[in-house]
């Protein structure tokens, strides 16, 4: 079974699917941003989106192909139980909303890094808007993988033409778009990702005896014995408890930095929308993952139980596999259609964030006086642009197309969040600590990956470091440390006094928390940033002591 070619047999009825997905998202795209005059009206939507529509599009663009191929490759091949993985990763926009978001939409911002250059100045929020363009660049990376990778097994093409192909396609339809049709197809979508994932699993769990199918997420259950006695190590936790611990920083803090989540606090169309929009988001997410481990404890399932052998190669395949495997062909299509729809949602998200870190957070700050025409223009440019640099970026991927995912949750957590989370709570937080904390913290976490340098690395352990989990543990720790006391030492030197903007920083942390005066005691705890510091120092040191995996 290792030269087993995984695709389907009659692809027209897949092709039909496909084609008519694009044409329904391109419809919907067009009619939707035709209206789009302004800059924010290409990335915020107008700042008029429902909270259930908002909720779904949250969901669909945080569900990724990560969902529907990467993770369960990677639970096969690793058995991890990634479902401590989600729960890190499913915490962060409703922590995003309860930590920054409402502050941050109460400033008026649409993006991040628009906090950043309010907060720490433009140099600060060029050096975060750069990074963030690399996040979203390594993000967008692993969708366009996926997409490659399902028109492969669609098509029966080499990878480098689904690549081509499915690259063209996307980069047009977010481009055409913008915000305001990505958000209402993301909320399609999200409705066609819940169905083609999860319909096709209880066909799946039912033919493989499964009595729970009827609602996969959990009800997986009776399969338990029979697994346990094919693969008695299944639901170990292999790894060490640092690991586990790593998770932290790598997913939960790296998520509440990542730009194309935050932007969707900033559709809301108001601050009680917002607040509504998480539990819709947190339902559909929480149902979604569920499931998604599931597919991945039924692959292993029909891999021990069948003797049947996958390889490495096909892992990110594993439930198109299923699919081919138990349920006829058209069901297999639809999933495809799915698959795509689930890369084409956080693709979207992605590029509109590439395309106003480029337009607004670097061109426009450095080129003011450019007309309104010509930002929406350049905005334009921008999300084309990003889509051509991950489609670039895709023709030489990693073994597994999650790792990028998962690498950029990492550098967003060391260079973007905690500028923000420290910005927002803590007026003592400056420019040069903020600037401090991006360049060499992130700087670091970059350095310590194998894609740099594979020799200079953490843990020893590939995909460990590859997924940006231990570089993660030791860059996000020092990111906080280095703001915190750079901050504070470059507060009380006189000679930088005259470079800094103290009183209109503390007026911005009051007014984005809703105050009308200004009281220096608020949000200026030095025990806080004492505590933060110690608890950092002590991760940091723990991460680079050996990883006994």
């Amino acid at each position: 079974m290792e030269d087993q070619l995984w695709q389907l047999s009659n692809p027209v009825i897949g092709i039909i699917f496909v084609v008519a997905t694009f044409a329904l998202f391109y419809i919907v795209g067009w009619v939707s941003n035709r209206a789009s005059k302004s800059v924010e009206d290409l990335y915020a939507a107008g700042g008029g989106v429902g909270p259930i529509t908002n909720g779904l599009a949250m969901a669909s663009t945080y569900m990724s192909l990560a969902t529907f191929l990467g993770v369960t490759g990677l639970i096969l091949n690793l058995q991890a139980p990634f479902i401590l993985l989600w729960i890190q990763m499913i915490l962060a926009i409703p922590l995003i909303t309860i930590i920054y978001g409402t502050s941050l939409r109460r400033m008026g911002a649409f993006s991040p890094t628009h906090f950043v250059r309010e907060r720490y100045g433009v140099s600060a929020s060029i050096i975060a808007a750069l990074f963030m363009i690399l996040v979203s660049i390594m993000y967008a990376l692993g969708q366009m993988i996926g997409i490659a990778v399902t028109f492969e097994t669609l098509l029966g093409i080499p990878y480098m033409t689904g690549l081509i192909i499915g690259g063209l396609l996307i980069v047009g339809y977010v481009t055409i778009g913008g915000m305001s049709g990505a958000t209402n197809n993301a909320a399609i979508q999200m409705v066609i990702i819940a169905l083609m994932f999860i319909v096709p699993l209880g066909a799946i769990m039912k033919a493989m005896g499964g009595t729970g199918w009827y609602f996969p997420p959990l009800l997986y259950a009776d399969m338990v014995p029979a697994m346990l006695e094919a693969m008695p190590t299944f639901f170990d936790y292999q790894y060490s408890s640092k690991w586990y611990f790593a998770l932290i920083p790598a997913f939960t803090i790296g998520a509440l930095g990542l730009p194309h989540l935050a932007m969707r606090i900033y559709t809301a169309s108001s601050l009680k929308s917002a607040r509504q929009a998480m539990v819709w988001f947190a339902l559909v997410l929480g149902l979604v993952f569920s499931a998604t481990y599931a597919m991945g404890f039924a692959g292993v399932f029909y891999t021990q139980t069948e003797g049947v052998a996958i390889s490495q190669a096909d892992a990110d395949k594993l439930t198109i596999i299923l699919n081919l495997v138990y349920n006829p062909e058209w069901v297999t299509a639809l999933v495809i259609a799915g698959a795509i729809s689930a890369g084409l949602s956080t693709l979207s998200g992605n590029l509109l964030a590439i395309g106003a870190l480029i337009s607004q957070d670097i061109v426009t700050t450095l080129k003011p006086n450019l007309t309104n025409s010509m930002k929406v223009k350049l905005g334009y440019f921008s999300i084309a642009g990003g889509g051509v640099a991950s489609v670039l970026l895709a023709i030489n991927p990693p073994d597994f197309l999650v790792v990028s995912i998962l690498w950029a949750f990492g550098l967003a957590g060391v260079t973007n969040a905690p500028l923000i989370l420290m910005g927002v709570w803590w007026k003592e937080a400056n420019r040069f600590g903020a600037i401090a904390a991006s360049v060499v913290a992130g700087g670091l976490y970059v350095v310590v990956s194998p894609f740099v340098f594979p020799s200079i690395v953490i843990s020893g352990h590939g995909l460990t470091d590859g997924m940006g989990i231990s570089g993660a543990m030791l860059a996000v720790p020092l990111s906080f440390l280095l703001l915190i006391v750079v901050s504070y030492i470059t507060n009380r030197m006189p000679s930088l006094q005259s470079k800094l903007s103290t009183a209109e920083d503390h007026k911005l942390v009051e007014r984005i928390h809703g105050w009308t005066d200004v009281n220096p005691a608020r949000y200026n705890s030095r025990f806080g940033a004492a505590i933060i510091s110690i608890i950092c120092i002590g991760v940091a040191v723990w991460a680079i002591m050996p990883w006994n995996l």
